[in-house]
Parts: structure tokens; sequence; C-alpha cells
């Protein structure tokens, strides 16, 4: 599976962390064959984000908008994926067992909807942290998302036994109280340096 995945320190607001991810954010947008004019004057951070709605396990409905008011976690991935979302959301669940008591959920959204249903997503992220939250939805609606937080996703060839592949970017992306794009967070790191930074934005 291709990725985008960085590496290296998380910078504060403006930090070169921050930068390469947007970069890699847009580089992926590009990819996709799709592009925004963009005026110069526009912060380039309010293009990753925006308004979603998708699908729970137990057939409810989740909007950004249900989210207002706490900082949030959002990863793009699929329950087939061999090795990089599995490592990821087990990543991501040692960063929230650091943080018990506080109020920040991981969005973990498919790219892969043909498989994916909403039961699916719950029945696989059952295995980590509760917080983590499997999203699904119709193709229409995910491609939606993925446009506005700029995945990339793209169906691999056919594979003998019938399945197939997912490339998509792998981005973690931590998104403020009020659902704009904070930061992206870097994993590699002890989770409790993580969940400190992360506390900063509660």
């Amino acid at each position: 599976m291709s990725q985008a995945k960085a590496s290296g320190k998380l910078f504060g607001p403006g930090g070169q962390f921050r930068s390469l991810a947007i970069g890699l954010a847009l580089a992926a947008l590009i990819a996709s064959g799709v592009w925004i004019a963009v005026s110069p004057s526009r912060n380039a951070t309010s293009l990753i984000g925006g308004p979603f709605t998708l699908q729970t396990g137990d057939g409810k409905t989740l909007t950004d908008a249900d989210l207002k008011g706490h900082p949030f976690l959002v990863y793009f991935g699929y329950t087939h994926c061999p090795d990089v979302c599995p490592t990821t959301l087990a990543q991501i669940s040692d960063v929230l067992r650091k943080m018990p008591d506080k109020p920040i959920r991981a969005l973990f959204i498919t790219v892969d909807p043909a498989r994916d249903t909403p039961a699916s997503m719950a029945d696989y992220v059952s295995s980590f942290d509760p917080r983590v939250v499997g999203l699904s939805g119709s193709p229409e609606q995910i491609a939606a998302v993925e446009k506005g937080y700029r995945v990339y996703a793209r169906k691999g060839e056919a594979q003998a036994n019938g399945g197939y592949s997912m490339d998509h970017s792998s981005i973690v992306y931590l998104m403020d109280a009020k659902g704009n794009f904070a930061e992206a967070v870097n994993l590699e790191r002890p989770p409790e340096d993580v969940a400190k930074e992360l506390s900063a934005y509660l």
C-alpha cells in the first residue's frame, strides 16, 4: 500500500510538520485529479476538513456538526488493510488510553465503501479504544469527505482471490473544537508525549 506517512517532530501551528502535512494533502489532491483555485490570502489549512454526513455501526448518522465543541482525530483507511491501518489505529488507541477522561474521539473513515458497511466498520474498531468510531456511507458520501480532507484513495488491481487492495494517503488529522484543521499528528513517538500535545487543544 502506498501512503503519505509523515515523520519527524510534531510542531505547533505554522511549524514544519504541519506544513509538510498540508503539502502531502495537497499533493494527494493533485494526484487524484482534483484541484481548487485558492486565493493567495486564504489560509491553506482551511482547505482541509468541512461538512460530512456518515453512518455509524448502530445505524445512526454522524455529522461534523455533532462533533463541534471538542477536538477529534480523523484517519482514513479500510478494514481489509493488511498492516498500516491496524497499526495506526493501535497507535491512536495507545494515545487515547493515556487520556482516559478526556472528551476526544477518533474517527476511522473507510475509503472502501463497497466492502466496508457501517456494521463491519463497527466490528473492526471494536478491537481498539472505545472512542475510535468506525464510519461508512454511500460512495457519494465517502467521495465528499475524501475531497474535503484532501485524501488520495484509489482501488488497486484485482487479486487472484477476487479481492483488491486500496492505495490511500495515511495522515492522522487533528481537528480543533470548531472543526478546523489543527495539526497532522505524528504517532512515531511515545503515546504519552502525543497525549500531552493533544491535551493542549482540549
